[in-house]
């Protein structure tokens, strides 16, 4: 992914995750709490396979996609 592109959806990840501060369930294995950050970043590298940063140029569009659908969902499921 150019670099652009990379620092964009970096952005948008970002956005993901402030939607979700205080909103992940708590975790044995965080007892200081949860990165959000960290949380939708893994849940992009889970779901296509690899980094947001090493995915096609091709897959911008469908990482947008997938950032709205986890804002949308893992925000009111807890």
């Amino acid at each position: 992914m150019n670099e652009a592109n990379k620092k964009y959806l970096w952005k948008l990840i970002q956005l993901t995750g402030d939607s979700l501060v205080n909103k992940l369930p708590d975790h044995p294995n965080h007892p200081n709490g949860r990165n959000p950050y960290a949380h939708v970043a893994l849940k992009v590298k889970n779901n296509f396979g690899k980094s947001y940063k090493d995915l096609p140029d091709e897959k911008i569009n469908e990482v947008m996609t997938y950032l709205n659908f986890i804002k949308d969902t893992e925000g009111r499921k807890y």
